[in-house]
């Protein structure tokens, strides 16, 4: 008998719905602090990131004979 109490549930909301109007339903205070935790944490990111891409070494060193090879050449 579950979907019997979600059904009435909706029935008994779609009536309030009707009620609002649309022209005037914006997201608010909450939508926007939402939103600019968001950004916030988007820009943290972005900034750790950028900390963390600098420290790489994109220039692969010279290797020597030991080190040079496949793993299967290694171990033999």
């Amino acid at each position: 008998m579950p979907d019997m109490s979600a059904s009435l549930a909706l029935t008994h909301l779609v009536p309030l719905a009707k009620e609002v109007d649309e022209n005037k339903v914006t997201p608010g205070v909450l939508g926007f602090i939402v939103f600019a935790v968001m950004a916030l944490a988007v820009w943290g990111l972005m900034k750790s990131m950028n900390k963390h891409m600098q420290k790489v070494d994109f220039k692969e060193s010279a290797r020597s004979g030991a080190d040079s090879g496949t793993p299967a050449d290694r171990k033999s």
